[in-house]
């Protein structure tokens, strides 16, 4: 079976790749396990480091529709759509963030249907779209409310995946992710990026700033838990997604000021010492706007995983980036 990853380059690109080769088989077209014999791994950057022959590097613009139509042909199983523009950047260039996060997922969905396959489309959603006046836990039932571009943008996204679902033109799956931490490399431009900075950076000895108050209340997962939850999404069978196409994904619900208790307690007082409070209003309307804790009862139900403490998740990234 063939798979096309788009965002193949990126953190999670990268990890969802390497994953799906030591896992072997998907639910193909047949609706059966089936050998994953090509991944196509298509970003605006190539995917370096992967040598195997069941991974085609392909580059370019995903809003290039002669590009998108080269990627998804007939025998096109599955789908990963990681490609996106993060928070920040979509709030700073609106154009490019409406391009990337909504008209080329609208430009991956109609290839599909056009080709008359039921092919399995799974992409990322944001916790961004909620916004305003949100009970303590937030129930699968409560209606979106983005107070962003990006919110916004995929919001929308997710409205036309369930769309399309329903027409069944493609099989879709929409999981809606807390912010992903610890993400290794440098910082991004998505307002969320300061949860990761404040770990890695402290536990590589650099110093680094905080931009929200420590009350301030994330709902977070680790990498390990969102590639697992990638995959599982996938295999789910469509008779089980009678409760709707879009997923609130469980996750750890923790105050800043508790990630940092962690990461004192895990690496040391020196580390910890090394995170600068230095409020930023613009990040702080952004990631305030955002729950903080889900009920997530119906990814529960369907076995979805996720982290049960902090502690683990620093000593999980540490292990893994240790020299």
């Amino acid at each position: 079976m063939h798979i096309l990853v788009t965002g193949a380059a990126g953190f999670l690109g990268r990890r969802l790749i390497a994953a799906l080769l030591a896992h072997e088989t998907l639910t193909g077209h047949s609706g059966h396990a089936e050998r994953i014999t090509r991944i196509t791994a298509f970003d605006v950057v190539p995917l370096e480091g992967v040598v195997d022959p069941r991974v085609h590097v392909v580059t370019g613009d995903i809003r290039e529709p002669e590009k998108l139509a080269s990627l998804i042909g007939p025998d096109t199983a599955s789908v990963f759509h990681l490609a996106a523009i993060v928070s920040g950047h979509a709030e700073q260039e609106f154009d490019l963030g409406m391009h990337i996060n909504f008209d080329a997922t609208r430009a991956l969905l109609d290839r599909i249907r056009a080709m008359g396959e039921p092919t399995r489309f799974v992409m990322t959603s944001s916790v961004a779209v909620f916004g305003g006046a949100l009970p303590e836990t937030v129930p699968d039932h409560q209606v979106w409310a983005p107070k962003s571009s990006y919110g916004t943008q995929k919001a929308m996204a997710d409205l036309m995946l369930s769309d399309y679902s329903r027409r069944r033109y493609v099989d879709g799956r929409s999981l809606r992710m807390p912010t992903i931490v610890v993400r290794p490399g440098k910082p991004n431009k998505a307002a969320s990026s300061f949860a990761s900075s404040i770990i890695r950076e402290p536990v590589n000895g650099i110093a680094t700033v905080c931009p929200v108050a420590p009350e301030s209340i994330l709902w977070l997962m680790s990498p390990a838990r969102a590639i697992e939850n990638l995959i599982h999404g996938h295999e789910l069978p469509p008779e089980e997604l009678g409760a709707g196409r879009v997923i609130n994904m469980p996750g750890l619900s923790i105050s800043v000021g508790a990630m940092i208790d962690a990461l004192r307690r895990v690496a040391g007082d020196t580390a910890a010492e090394l995170i600068i409070p230095q409020r930023d209003p613009a990040i702080e309307r952004i990631v305030n706007s955002w729950p903080g804790n889900f009920s997530a009862d119906y990814a529960r139900a369907l076995g979805f995983v996720y982290d049960t403490d902090f502690d683990s998740v620093i000593r999980t990234f540490m292990a893994e980036n240790s020299a």
